[in-house]
This record gives structure tokens, C-alpha cells and sequence, in this order.
């Protein structure tokens, strides 16, 4: 009786002749190679751009070295490694004036909360009218909106500071907040209607379906979906108000109520007996904030960039 599995003869010989069967190999990619001419020029621009951004830093640099130098040797000794290292510049300046620098901090800290929260309401407002509502004459009042922003301040300093004399805001906060809540600043109205007109119109008339009307469709859809545009204009009133010199030395006249720019101006002296050591240690510290704000929303400030005016 045969068995069905009866091997074949020979073939045990055979594939032990042969043997087991290689694997094949796998084709190498084609790495392109980069010319040493391409390679050059790229470490040529590199270079560059390392040596553009260095020029561009070293001033914050020198005034951060300055800011550990006695006074002597901020102008006898340019180089940025300190001679000899001191931090009593950080403590003189903090008690120099005539309130501790916290007064000051905090002054400009009003300012700035006022003014971010009056730009994030009224010109959301504004652009969603632009943007959402059909009313005449709307193309006529975005291009006057829009010439706005070619005044200068210098041409309304004067009308603006006769009419808050007569209200009597003279010496108080309210000249750097009130307009804010006004819509006055043009280029945040123009940035949130570029934002808001990407968003799809779909969205607010499946809304109005449901029966939701402005306020619901502004406050559900249009501010949860604009959060790039809102903080970049925080981000941007933040670092303008908070630098603002002009309009603060203007209306702020009582030293009670100045701010960390006039605060700062206050350290020179117009008959030389300046104290620069405690000013740039004190610049240092007022651009802390600056930073911190910065870097906690440079991700929503690209964002919000990058995306004005997308349709």
C-alpha cells in the first residue's frame, strides 16, 4: 500500500545542492546629493541672517550688561562683559523716585487692562456690524473707518485734549481708556472684520433657524471661532499701550499717576546728573511683561496673522 505523500526522488538532493534561498536585496534610495555650491550658498545665508539678528539684539544686550555696571563705567566700558559687577543699580532704581517702581507697574498695569478689554468689546462689535449687518451706507463708513488709520496722532492730540479738559479728565486714566471702549482704534475694527468675513455665513444661518438672533450668533459663534484675531488684538494693545509715551506724558500730570514710560523718563536729567544705571536696570524690568505676554501668545498671534483675510 503506497502512501499519497510518497516524496518525489531527488528532490531532497537537489534543494540540499541549492540550498535555502537568499533574500533579495532591497534597492538603496536615490539620495540626492547637494552641490558644494548650493551648500555654500546656504551657509552663507545663514550666516547672514545669524549676523543681522545679533546686530539687532545687541542693544538689548549692552542695556542688560549696562544694567550691572556702575554708573562710571556704562559709558568707559562698551563691551558687554561687565568690568566690575554691581546690582545695586536694581536696587536704586526701585526706590529712587518718588514711589517705589511698583506704583509706576501698577499704573501701567490699569492702563493696559483697560485699554485690551475696551478694543477686545467695541471693535469685535464694530467689525461683526461690518461684517454680518447690511445698513446704508456701510461701504461709505468702511472706507472713512479705514482713513483713520493714516491720522497721526499728532492731529488730534489737540481736539482731544480740549474736550477732556472740559469733561475734567485731565491727570486720570480715563483719556487712555474711554476712547478704547469707543472703537477708535481702526486697524483692530479692519483686522476682525478680515477675520470675521472667513468665517462661513452658513453657520449663522443655520443659527437663525434655530431662532438665534445677533447677540446669540456674536457671543456662540463669531468670538469662540475668532480667537486668533481677539488675541492678537490683546497682544498688539498690550505692547502699543504699554510703550506708549506720548499720549500718557499729554494727560498724565501728577507724578501720583505716571506710568512706567514717564516713570522712566523721570531717571534723565536735563542738567547731567542722569542716573543710567538705574534706568536701563529698571527698562530691564519693565520689559519683563512685554516678554512674558509675547511668548505666551506668539502662537495665537501667528495664527491670527496668518489668517486675516483668508475667504
Amino acid at each position: 500500500m503506497t502512501d499519497s505523500t510518497t516524496r518525489q526522488p531527488g528532490a531532497g538532493a537537489a534543494q540540499a545542492v541549492i540550498g535555502p534561498a537568499e533574500p533579495t536585496e532591497r534597492p538603496r534610495p536615490n539620495v540626492r546629493r547637494i552641490p558644494p555650491a548650493v551648500r555654500i550658498r546656504k551657509v552663507g545665508k545663514h550666516l547672514l541672517l545669524i549676523a543681522f539678528g545679533a546686530l539687532m539684539i545687541y542693544p538689548l544686550l549692552w542695556m542688560i550688561s549696562s544694567s550691572f555696571k556702575p554708573d562710571a563705567l556704562i559709558f568707559r566700558e562698551p563691551g558687554l562683559i561687565p568690568g566690575e559687577f554691581t546690582t545695586d543699580n536694581y536696587v536704586h532704581g526701585w526706590n529712587a523716585l518718588l514711589h517705589p517702581f511698583s506704583h509706576y507697574l501698577l499704573n501701567s498695569t490699569i492702563v493696559v487692562a483697560g485699554a485690551v478689554l475696551g478694543n477686545l468689546a467695541s471693535c469685535a462689535l464694530a467689525a461683526y456690524a461690518f461684517a454680518r449687518l447690511n445698513f446704508k451706507l456701510r461701504p461709505l463708513w468702511f472706507a472713512i473707518m479705514l482713513m483713520s488709520i493714516m491720522l497721526p496722532i499728532h492731529v488730534i492730540i489737540v481736539p482731544q485734549y480740549v474736550l477732556f479738559s472740559e469733561l475734567g479728565w485731565i491727570n486720570t486714566f480715563l483719556p487712555l481708556i474711554v476712547p478704547k471702549l469707543l472703537a477708535t482704534d481702526a486697524f483692530f475694527v479692519f483686522l476682525m472684520v478680515q477675520f470675521f468675513r472667513g468665517i462661513p455665513k452658513e453657520l449663522d444661518e443655520a443659527a437663525r433657524i434655530d431662532g438665534a438672533g445677533h447677540p446669540r450668533i456674536f457671543f456662540q459663534i463669531m468670538l469662540p471661532l475668532s480667537t486668533p484675531a481677539l488675541a492678537t488684538t490683546a497682544i498688539f494693545t498690550f505692547i502699543w499701550t504699554w510703550n506708549d509715551f506720548f499720549s500718557q506724558l499729554i494727560f498724565l500730570t501728577s507724578p501720583d499717576r505716571y506710568t512706567v514710560p514717564i516713570a522712566l523718563r523721570t531717571f534723565l536729567d536735563s542738567t547731567g546728573q542722569s542716573s543710567w544705571g538705574a534706568m536701563f536696570a529698571m527698562s530691564i524690568v519693565s520689559l519683563i511683561p512685554l516678554f512674558i505676554v509675547f511668548l505666551l501668545g506668539q502662537r495665537y498671534l501667528v495664527r491670527g496673522i496668518a489668517t486675516t483675510g483668508i475667504k
